[in-house]
C-alpha cells in the first residue's frame, strides 16, 4: 500500500513539474503609448504587440493579415477610442473572429472615454474635415490623463487575470507613485512655457497645449486632416508675420515639408516632438516621452 502511495505521489509531482507555467496574456495595443503603459503595469505577465509604429499616422493604418493574426489570438485589445482608429480597428476586430476582444467585452479596452475630451463639436459634417464627433481623441500628452487611464487599465488586467491580481495591483500602485512624482516635476519644469504662442500641424497637440498652457495660435492644416493649399499657407504667412509664434511644433510622424516651408518664411524654428513612445531616441518609454517633449519645448522657447 505504502509502495503504491509513494509511486502515486512521485508520478503526480513529475506531472506537476511538467505542466507549463501560466501563459502570459496576449495584448494588442494600437499605439506605442499604450504598449509602454502595459509594460509598466503588466511586466512579464503580458505579451504585448504594438499595431503601429511611432512614424505612422494612427488615423491611417492597414488591417494587414499579419495584424489580423495578432488580433485573432489576443486576450485583450487596448485602443485609444473616440474614433481615433475608426478607419481600421473595426475591420481588424471583425476579421479576427475573436469574440474575446469585441467592443463591449472584457477583452476590449478604450482609453479616451475615461477622460475629459477637448474640442467636442456641436455639429459634424464633411465640410469640417476629419472631425471626431466624440471630441479630440489625442489624449495621451496630458500626464493627468495617463494616470486616470492607468488606474482603469490595472483594474482590467486584474479582471482578466485574477490569478495575478496582487502582482498587477502592486505594479499599478508603484506606477502611480512614480508617475505622480514625475508629473509634479514636469509641471514645475514646464512653467516657463505657459502662454508661449505655438503653431501646430494637426489637432494632436491640443492636450499638450492645454496641460502646459501653451497658446495654440494657428494650425498648418486648415481643417483637421486636410492638407493646406497654397492660398491658405500664404494667408498663414501674413497672419504669423504680423504676430509671430515662438515655434512650430512638428511630430515625428508628420511630413516636414509644410512646416519647413512656413518656418523659412516667418523665421520661426520648427521643434520636432516625439508625440509617442519611440518618436525620438530619448522617448524610450512613457517617462522618456514626457521628459523629452518638455526638454524640446523649453529649448525651442529660448
Amino acid at each position: 500500500m505504502l509502495k503504491h502511495l509513494c509511486r502515486f505521489l512521485i508520478t503526480t509531482l513529475v506531472l506537476g513539474l511538467a505542466l507549463p507555467a501560466q501563459a502570459a496574456l496576449k495584448v494588442l495595443a494600437t499605439t506605442p503609448d499604450w504598449a509602454s503603459l502595459l509594460n509598466e503595469l503588466g511586466g512579464d505577465k503580458l505579451n504585448v504587440y504594438t499595431a503601429t509604429s511611432p512614424f505612422q499616422d494612427v488615423h491611417r493604418v492597414d488591417a494587414k493579415p499579419s495584424l489580423v493574426a495578432r488580433a485573432r489570438s489576443a486576450d485583450l485589445v487596448v485602443a485609444t477610442g473616440a474614433d481615433l482608429e475608426i478607419g481600421w480597428l473595426p475591420v481588424l476586430l471583425q476579421d479576427s473572429g475573436n469574440p474575446k476582444i469585441q467592443p463591449g467585452s472584457q477583452g476590449y479596452f478604450e482609453a479616451a472615454p475615461l477622460v475629459h475630451l477637448l474640442e467636442v463639436p456641436s455639429a459634424v459634417d464633411r465640410a469640417m474635415g476629419d472631425i471626431h464627433p466624440l471630441g479630440n481623441p489625442h489624449v495621451t500628452l496630458d500626464a493627468h490623463n495617463i494616470a486616470i487611464i492607468a488606474k482603469a487599465l490595472s483594474a482590467r488586467l486584474v479582471l482578466l487575470d485574477s490569478a495575478n491580481a496582487a502582482y498587477y495591483a502592486a505594479r499599478g500602485e508603484d506606477f502611480q507613485k512614480r508617475w505622480q512624482a514625475a508629473t509634479v516635476k514636469w509641471e514645475a519644469k514646464a512653467a516657463p512655457l505657459r502662454g508661449v504662442p505655438v503653431v501646430v500641424i494637426h489637432r494632436d497637440q491640443s492636450y499638450l497645449c492645454n496641460w502646459l498652457g501653451l497658446r495654440d495660435v494657428a494650425s498648418i492644416e486648415p481643417k483637421p486632416g486636410v492638407p493646406p493649399s497654397a492660398g491658405y499657407l500664404a494667408e498663414l504667412v501674413t497672419k504669423l508675420t504680423a504676430a509671430p509664434p515662438k515655434m512650430i511644433l512638428r511630430n515625428a510622424y508628420n511630413d516636414p515639408k509644410a512646416s519647413d516651408w512656413l518656418s523659412q518664411r516667418i523665421h520661426v524654428p520648427v521643434v520636432l516632438l516625439p508625440y509617442t513612445v519611440g518618436g525620438t531616441p530619448e522617448a524610450k518609454d512613457l517617462f522618456g516621452l514626457f521628459d523629452d517633449t518638455i526638454n524640446r519645448l523649453l529649448a525651442g522657447a529660448k
